[in-house]
Order: structure tokens, then sequence, then C-alpha cells
């Protein structure tokens, strides 16, 4: 909900910026009036017009591909996973309780995450010190196993690579997590949004036309920012991402 409060705060602000410059342009004085600097407050608009655009569109663009990176790491994590459940099961009937282990984890996480069968969950933590103590016991299970014949020993390869492929997949999508948006970036972008909405009254005539233009203008700030923050957070807010290869991964464990 945070992201949506903002998103309209960032709205409404962009509104009352261009209701000001319309007023604004009627208390100047004769010698400094918007006619006698019409050309140079146009040429001004027009480029932070430019910048708004590149900026703001680099943003959503950069949100919309952050958001795809972690599905897709998400979606090797749970691919992972499945082979090194296979390779475990391959190894022998002795991984047994690992493997019961490693689900019931697995589990967890979806339920934290994604929520129960009552759409209940709690906060999802994403740290990367929540896993470390599980990584480490499943390299070290690993590192324990004592492969008795040759295809022991491939599955037992096989299993170390796919748990190394997991950690590294689980702690790359905390460490981005970590910094997923700039927020002094996301400041200046809405100064520049408001400086321009003045300029936009500045430029115009106070009347119901110009008002509902400015009110068009200002969501479209609003809800590019509010994408913006929601891509950039996947596992929270509306746009959280699907849980279909998670969940297909614990349907493949449970067989």
């Amino acid at each position: 909900m945070t992201t949506v409060w903002i998103g309209v705060g960032v709205a409404v602000l962009a509104f009352v910026f261009g209701v000001a410059g319309l007023f604004l342009q009627r208390l100047l004085p004769e010698t400094h009036s918007v006619e006698r600097a019409r050309d140079m407050i146009g040429a001004i608009v027009g480029l932070v017009s430019l910048l708004l655009a590149l900026v703001l569109g680099t943003l959503t663009g950069s949100a919309y591909a952050f958001y795809s990176t972690q599905k897709s790491e998400m979606e090797a994590f749970a691919a992972k996973a499945v082979q090194l459940d296979l390779a475990l099961a391959e190894f022998g009937p002795e991984t047994e309780p690992a493997r019961a282990r490693m689900k019931e984890t697995l589990q967890g996480i979806r339920v934290m995450v994604w929520g129960d069968s009552s759409g209940e969950n709690a906060a999802p933590d994403l740290s990367v010190v929540a896993p470390v103590q599980h990584l480490r016991e499943m390299d070290e299970y690993v590192a324990s196993l004592d492969p008795k014949t040759p295809a022991q020993r491939q599955f037992v390869a096989a299993a170390a690579g796919d748990a190394s492929a997991i950690e590294q997949t689980r702690l790359l999508i905390s460490m981005q997590l970590a910094s997923a948006i700039s927020w002094p970036l996301v400041v200046i972008v809405v100064s520049w949004a408001l400086i321009l909405f003045c300029g936009f009254g500045l430029l115009s005539r106070i009347n119901g036309t110009s008002l509902a233009a400015l009110g068009f203008g200002a969501f479209a700030v609003g809800s590019a920012l509010f994408l913006i923050l929601e891509l950039s957070h996947p596992f929270n807010g509306i746009f959280r991402m699907p849980s279909g290869a998670f969940d297909q991964m614990l349907a493949a464990l449970n067989k």
C-alpha cells in the first residue's frame, strides 16, 4: 500500500504545481509577464519534457527488466531444486530424510512468499542472512555422502552442482532486492515532473479543460512512478510474482 500512496501523492503534487502555475501567470507583474518570456519558458518546458520522458521511460523499462530477471531466477531456482531432489533420490533411499527436510523448507518458503491455502502470509524475509543456515546444511550433507559405485559418484557430483546453483541463485535474488531502486533518482525525476507541470500551467489559461488535462497528466506521472516502485518489489504488492513455477516444483517433489 505504500507504493499506492506514493503514486497518489506524486499525482496530487503534480496537479497542485500545475494549478499553481495557472494562478502564478495572473499574479506576475507586467514586466515579468508570461507573454514577455513565452519563448524561453516554452523552450525550458520542452527540455524538461524530453528529460522526464527519457528518464521516466528508462526507469520503467529497468523496473520491468528487474521484475523479469527475478522471475527467471525464481524459475531457475525451482528447476534446480527438482534436479537436486532427483539426484538425491537416485543416490539411494538413505537420502530420504534430507529430501523430506528440503521439501519442508521449500514449502515454508512458498507459504512465506505467496501465502497458505487461506491466502494469508507473513512478510517475506528475502534477506541474505535468512537462507544461509539451510544452504550450509545442504552443502554439508552433500559433502558427507559416501558414494560406493560409479553411478552414486555421478549423482553426488550432480547434487553438488545443483546445490551450488541453488545457493548462487538464492543469494543473487536477495542481493538484487537489497538495492532494487535508487531513491535519489526517483526524487530528481519527481522534481522534474513538478517543474514541468508548473511550466504547463504558466503557458495555459485557467479553465475546465486545462484543469482536466492537468489531472490526466498528473495521473500518468503518478501511475508511472507506481509501476516503477511495484515492479521493483516483485514479491510484494499488486504485481506479485506468480507462484506457478514454485508450485510445479513442489508438485514434482511430492511424487
